[in-house]
Order: structure tokens, then C-alpha cells, then sequence
């Protein structure tokens, strides 16, 4: 995927259906600056044994998932020069402000030595914190990164919890990595088979995934679930459409009972399978057909 950007560093956001994003790959030959937003220190370091094989040439972690530490106590750091590392323990509940203080100062240690920044894993704090302070702790890390060059890797669990924030991280990236090669297959049929459905299903999926998790009915008509909208980019047609897109990717089904308009199954509704699908509706190609579609 390539999307325009203001930033100089390279954004590449790496996702996982299950388990944690492998955001280490390909980084032991160098400085790296780990930002742990969810895993906790002895863990993270362990797994570049266990996943990897090894540990990076430096390492500085700045960890804000220590549950055990006050936010408002004083960061503490530790050097081990035998061990190539450094590491500064911030609360979970730390703002981003000190967390960008922090990586900062870190950073600044490695100027000249062409760093890696990962971030592990921000779904969670997207779904803790929201939106705003989600991707602007994504753009501030990568200002920070882009002052010395350093390419940002940045985790994404899949989750329903976090999936309404998706979109805009997305489109803050400079490329997507670990897309389900089945989904990817599968959007790519709907847009040979169905160009018309695929076009108004990848414009318009995060607005049908929130008309689906605000609607309160289990099998509703898609003019219900627009209903359900606030201020819609959607008619109820072009949202029938986008949700019968959804339909044939597997994030939701159809009420069989019914002679009268379609009804949705919305008990059946996957938001992990949403979140991979927008995912991957990131990495297609960007001829684009909903360019051409009535809003």
C-alpha cells in the first residue's frame, strides 16, 4: 500500500489475526529502539531468542506496560553495556507526551548507526485511549524517528476492540505487512467477480462497521442499520451494497427467513474478520472502482 505522507520516515504497520505482530523480523543486524506498549519487559526480551534467534546489535526499551509502576513515578533506566542494552521503565498509564520524551532521548543515542523503531503493540492502547491519541502517538513517533532516519514498525493485534480505530492508522502508513494470503484472495475475487460490490465494500466498510456495532437489532434490514448512523457518508442502498460485500467476505450473514428485503445476521457479525478485512482491502491494488461509484 502507498499513501501520501508529510513524514520522512518510512511507516510500516504489521498485523496478526492471533497472538502478537512479528515486528522483529529483520532487525538484528542493527540499533533498534523498542517502544513496548503492551508486553512486558523480561517477555519482550525473551522472544528475540525464542522468535528470532538472537538479540539486535543495541537495543533501547522504553517500556509503558509495567503495570506494576505508578504513572506518575519517576522513569527509571538501566544500562547494561555487556548486554547491549538499555532500558527505561515508564507506568502503563503514562502519557504519550513522556512516552515521546523518552524515545526521543533514546534515539538521540543512536544518531548516526541507521536505528530501527518497533512499536509493540498499539491496537490495545488504540483501544484503551482511542483514535486521536492512537495516531498521534504514531506521527509523533515517526517526526521523532525521521530525525534520524530510522524506518518505524509498528505492531497491530487484530481485534474487535480496536477496529473502528483501523482506518485512520492505515491510512497513516507507509505500507502493511502480514495480511491474511486467504482474505487477500478473497477481496481480490469479489473485485474480479463483483467490481461494483467491491468498490462500494472497500469505500465504505468502516462506515458499515459502525453502523453494524451501533445497530440494537440481531437481523435488520440495511436501512435499519444506516438508521443507526450519524451523520452518514451512505445511503441505505450503498450500505445494503457494502454489506452484502461484507457478506460474501465472511464478516457477517444473511437471515434466511425472509421473503421481503434481505436481512443481516448480525449475531454471526466476526469484528476480527472486519478488522482483516480492512486490512487487506489496504494492500490491493489502487485502481480503485469505487472512483467511479455514486455516493
Amino acid at each position: 500500500m502507498t499513501v501520501p505522507t508529510t513524514r520522512e520516515s518510512d511507516v510500516t504497520i504489521r498485523v496478526a489475526s492471533a497472538g502478537s505482530p512479528s515486528v522483529r523480523d529483520g532487525v538484528t543486524d542493527r540499533s533498534v529502539v523498542s517502544i513496548l506498549l503492551e508486553t512486558d519487559l523480561e517477555a519482550w526480551r525473551r522472544a528475540w531468542r525464542d522468535r528470532i534467534g538472537g538479540s539486535p546489535r543495541r537495543e533501547a526499551i522504553v517500556v509503558a506496560s509495567d503495570v506494576s509502576r505508578s504513572a506518575t513515578a519517576p522513569a527509571t533506566t538501566q544500562v547494561l553495556p555487556e548486554r547491549r542494552l538499555a532500558y527505561t521503565v515508564l507506568g502503563s498509564g503514562v502519557g504519550i507526551d513522556r512516552i515521546l520524551e523518552t524515545v526521543s532521548e533514546s534515539l538521540a543515542e543512536f544518531e548516526g548507526s541507521e536505528p530501527r523503531v518497533i512499536l509493540d503493540d498499539l491496537a490495545p492502547f488504540a483501544a484503551a485511549r482511542g483514535v486521536s491519541e492512537a495516531v498521534g502517538a504514531l506521527e509523533s513517533i515517526a517526526v521523532e524517528a525521521a530525525a534520524v532516519e530510522a524506518p518505524v514498525t509498528i505492531g497491530w493485534s487484530l481485534t474487535g476492540e480496536a477496529v473502528s480505530v483501523l482506518p485512520s492508522v492505515l491510512d497513516r502508513a507507509d505500507g502493511v505487512e502480514g495480511v491474511d494470503p486467504e482474505l487477500t484472495a478473497a477481496v481480490d475475487r469479489l473485485k474480479a467477480e463483483d467490481p461494483t460490490t467491491f468498490g462500494y465494500t472497500r469505500r465504505y466498510w468502516a462506515e458499515a462497521q459502525r453502523g453494524v456495532e451501533s445497530c440494537t437489532r440481531n437481523y435488520p434490514q440495511s436501512k435499519q442499520i444506516h438508521a443507526a448512523l450519524s451523520d452518514p457518508e451512505t445511503t441505505p442502498r450503498t450500505l445494503g451494497a457494502t454489506l452484502s460485500g461484507l457478506v460474501s467476505l465472511g464478516v457477517l450473514d444473511t437471515w434466511a427467513e425472509t421473503v421481503g428485503s434481505t436481512r443481516y445476521d448480525l449475531t454471526a457479525y466476526d469484528p476480527v474478520r472486519m478488522a482483516a478485512v480492512g486490512v487487506a482491502f489496504a494492500v490491493v491494488s489502487d485502481d480503485d472502482p469505487a472512483r467511479e461509484l455514486e455516493g
